[in-house]
């Protein structure tokens, strides 16, 4: 444990990259295996599920501080990390513990079923025998909550400087259902074995943002242009006669999306598809609220399937015949996937028909254009085809790893925006803890007695300047209504142009909408709160 504290300790220390990469290089080289695969673990998101929640910790930590717990809250509310501000309040002990960072997860795991007294006995014993800096990220482990800056493409550098393995074969290896519990390193990263490839993905290659003009690109007959799909990215994988889905949040939804083992037998063993998975009520593509309806539930009824159903928009082809053909051109890789799925989508009366019959597998229409302008024009038709905007790939472009510039681009529809009215705030994390910088916005409703009330619709921390932030926080201090814990409720006075990916309804809000990836896009200081909109204009665009 004192190596992974001294290894995060570094890592938070500092933002330069090459840095990052040799700080967690040389613990991969000198670290005890187990700890090596559970540093593996942490660092791409695979942490034991949290043994005590966070009420708790803030209760005993306090009493251990031997301060009142109000005290503790404000001094959390203006540090911002939970684990940070427990580091800082509970005193050293003299003691030291030993004891390594994987017998610590082991424990952790084994605390989880025990009874409250059990786990605060636990908690004192060892808040008590780690030094500031141990202390901090024994907390982080025990909160889940575990984020420093390190991604899995930069951890995945250093092992491969670590174990001179190529970075894509390390990438493809750490992909998959594994449990740090039960594996070896000499298992995850250094043996090779077939098998253990039967049921693993690909790596993911992930498009940038078009920045600037998109005619800077060059020639638009070097591109293939198609709609980037408003669903879960996936890919479906048919090995030796079974069949796996993997998000690419690298995680396996195979149960979730039981229609799909309609492929095997139709689809060729040794097939890879990298796709969209979109809702497809009614035959034809839902919004993403309706596949809300599916993610995160444990289990999947027969009534659930058929209120909404899925398909599998199919967009590349990574595996053929067993074979790994990422390296071939997309164009290259396209023809295959045409000739697989016998011809391009069929569009008839404006309903998209299947590609094969009798499984949910769309292909993704593979556009050409002559000029940019005409790209444009499809662009502007995105929302009514139920696509986020337009994909742009490079026709000769290979299947790379992760998110590289260069050969694709993603060139999304300019958002939805609604004008609306700052009511409650809340303390922001991290440089932000002593400011308030999330909000809750409100638009205009009238209420039964034909009056109107303002009526809350989307938070939002993210959109305004430093220099913003702060002018908008000295004014919630001294405008503030009500207090409840955290959050303050504040005088409608500020009108504030809210941006956002889409809009559904929703019975879960208030509003009876709920709106997708909201974020201040600016301050209309020109505006009256009257001026506001209201939750009939936000209704309205449901429709685009």
């Amino acid at each position: 444990m004192k190596d992974f504290a001294l290894l995060i300790k570094k890592l938070d220390s500092t933002n330069k990259t090459t840095v990052k990469v040799q700080a967690l290089a040389d613990y991969f080289i000198k670290a005890e295996s187990q700890d090596k695969v559970w540093t593996i673990a942490i660092l791409s998101h695979r942490r034991p599920p949290r043994p005590v929640n966070t009420t708790l910790l803030r209760e005993w930590s306090a009493e251990l501080a031997n301060i009142p717990l109000w005290l503790f809250e404000e001094s959390y509310h203006i540090v911002g990390d939970l684990a940070e501000t427990i580091a800082l309040v509970v005193p050293a002990g003299k003691k030291s513990s030993n004891k390594s960072l994987t017998t610590f997860l082991k424990e952790m795991i084994a605390l989880k079923p025990k009874t409250e007294v059990k786990k605060k006995a636990y908690l004192f014993e060892n808040w008590s025998q780690l030094n500031y800096y141990e202390r901090f990220v024994f907390t982080k482990l025990i909160t889940g909550g575990f984020r420093i800056g390190v991604s899995q493409k930069l951890m995945t550098r250093a092992l491969s400087k670590a174990t001179e393995i190529d970075e894509d074969i390390l990438a493809y290896k750490l992909m998959g259902n594994w449990n740090p519990d039960k594996i070896s390193f000499q298992d995850l990263v250094l043996e090779e074995r077939e098998s253990d490839y039967l049921s693993k993905p690909y790596p993911f290659y992930l498009a940038y943002a078009v920045e600037d003009e998109v005619t800077a690109l060059g020639d638009v007959k070097d591109w293939s242009i198609e709609h980037k799909w408003d669903g879960i990215r996936c890919q479906v994988i048919i090995r030796k006669d079974e069949l796996f889905v993997w998000s690419r949040g690298e995680e396996l939804v195979t149960d979730k999306y039981p229609e799909f083992q309609k492929f095997v037998g139709v689809i060729p063993n040794g097939t890879v598809l990298d796709g969209e998975l979109l809702p497809y009520p009614n035959d034809e593509i839902g919004t993403f609220n309706y596949l809300q309806t599916r993610i995160g539930r444990k289990t999947v009824s027969k009534a659930l399937l058929a209120k909404t159903p899925v398909v599998l928009k199919a967009y590349d082809l990574l595996e053929w015949k067993g074979k790994d053909i990422r390296s071939q051109s997309f164009l290259e890789r396209r023809k295959i996937l045409e000739k697989l799925l016998k011809s391009e989508s069929v569009i008839s009366s404006g309903v998209e028909k299947q590609v094969i019959d009798d499984i949910p597998l769309l292909l993704s229409p593979r556009l050409d254009f002559n000029s940019w302008e005409e790209v444009a024009e499809e662009r502007t038709k995105s929302r009514e085809m139920r696509s986020e905007g337009l994909m742009l790939k490079r026709k000769d472009s290979p299947y790379q790893v992760g998110r590289k510039k260069g050969d694709w681009w993603k060139w999304k529809v300019d958002p939805l925006t609604i004008d609306a009215v700052l009511t409650y705030a809340m303390r922001g994390h991290g440089r932000r803890s002593n400011l308030f910088t999330d909000y809750t916005f409100a638009l205009w409703q009238e209420n039964k007695e034909g009056e109107k009330e303002l009526v809350t619709f989307a938070k939002a921390y993210s959109g305004l300047t430093d220099k913003e932030f702060k002018e908008v926080d000295a004014w919630i201090k001294k405008n503030t209504l009500e207090r409840f814990g955290p959050v303050r409720s504040v005088t409608p006075y500020h009108v504030f142009e809210i941006a956002f990916e889409g809009v559904a309804l929703s019975k879960r809000h208030k509003s009876g909408v709920a709106t997708r990836f909201p974020r201040i896009l600016r301050w209309r200081k020109d505006k009256k709160i009257e001026e506001a909109n209201s939750i009939n204009d936000i209704l309205s665009m449901i429709a685009l």
